[in-house]
């Protein structure tokens, strides 16, 4: 790349040709290069991207071209994605640390906590969510920013996911409010504990889709991803077990990207509800108490 831009909109064009010219797959927050090149450019002259006004005529520091250029480079000759190299990631206007011990903060039900759940629950009714597979901890940090009264249960089996997930919450410090939990799955819940919402966005990719990943998928922890033969291992965990620790009135939401017609496969015997996203109609849904107490 070149050693002298002139604007951070030259900046930006500059990158993105770069980024354009690597073959690079983008997934990880980021829709496209541009996006990519915007954040990049954005980071390395030390400005916050959800906060700060870009100036696009204004002069582009010689000292932030020269640590974007090193940024691009890495990115290209590593495949990894820009978070795991920046060490922050963005969902729906909250910021988090990552690195590879999580995968990189991806969700539609984070915009779904922002619409409170609408209309399935009350918010100022919500006094216990459990989060199930929490990784950085973001879902249950926006929970706990949506639903003032709750208090949130964050449950993962990989003490290094907890590790990241701990910074997440004591940097929003919501230490109070957030307990995390070591377990596979509900196995360390006492048998009585019942909750008014859980949610998990949880290992759902099909054996066949996890030999077909670009890198920089594979660059994330693989027991955040896998899913077994049809992708469904954990959520059919989750889905026969939650009956148990929800309220009367509570409510289960999952996350299962693209599995859609093999989650309609597995739970063919309950009634799924297709939560509406801005991405997809057909990759989050939802179950009742009354609706998981009919499972076979």
């Amino acid at each position: 790349m070149p050693n002298t831009v002139t604007t951070f909109e030259a900046a930006v064009d500059a990158a993105e040709h770069h980024l354009i010219n690597g073959h690079l797959f983008y997934g990880h927050g980021m829709a496209d290069a541009y996006d990519e090149a915007v954040y990049a450019a954005a980071y390395c002259a030390d400005l916050n991207i959800i906060e700060d006004d870009i100036d696009w005529d204004a002069p582009y520091p010689q000292a932030a071209q020269q640590k974007l250029n090193e940024l691009i480079k890495k990115r290209y000759e590593t495949r990894k994605p820009m978070a795991y190299l920046t060490g922050e990631a963005f969902l729906h206007g909250f910021k988090f640390y990552v690195d590879e011990r999580v995968i990189v903060p991806r969700s539609f039900i984070g915009e779904l906590i922002l619409d409170e759940l609408s209309p399935w629950v009350k918010p100022d009714a919500v006094t216990d969510i459990l989060e199930l597979c929490t990784g950085s901890g973001c879902l249950a940090i926006m929970a706990a920013k949506v639903f003032e009264n709750a208090h949130i249960d964050a449950i993962d089996i990989d003490e290094d996911a907890l590790a990241v997930a701990t910074k997440n919450i004591t940097d929003y410090q919501l230490n109070q409010r957030i307990d995390l939990i070591q377990s596979d799955l509900y196995t360390s819940l006492s048998a009585d504990k019942q909750y008014d919402i859980i949610i998990t966005n949880p290992p759902y990719v099909n054996s066949t889709s996890m030999s077909e990943l670009p890198k920089e998928y594979l660059a994330e922890p693989h027991i955040a991803l896998a899913g077994g033969d049809d992708g469904m291992d954990l959520v059919r965990l989750i889905v026969n077990q939650a009956a148990q620790h929800l309220k009367p009135n509570g409510i289960l939401v999952v996350e299962i990207g693209n599995e859609y017609q093999h989650a309609e496969k597995a739970f063919s015997h309950l009634p799924l509800t297709w939560l509406d996203t801005s991405g997809s109609e057909q990759a989050v849904f939802l179950l009742t108490q009354k609706d998981l107490t009919n499972i076979k």
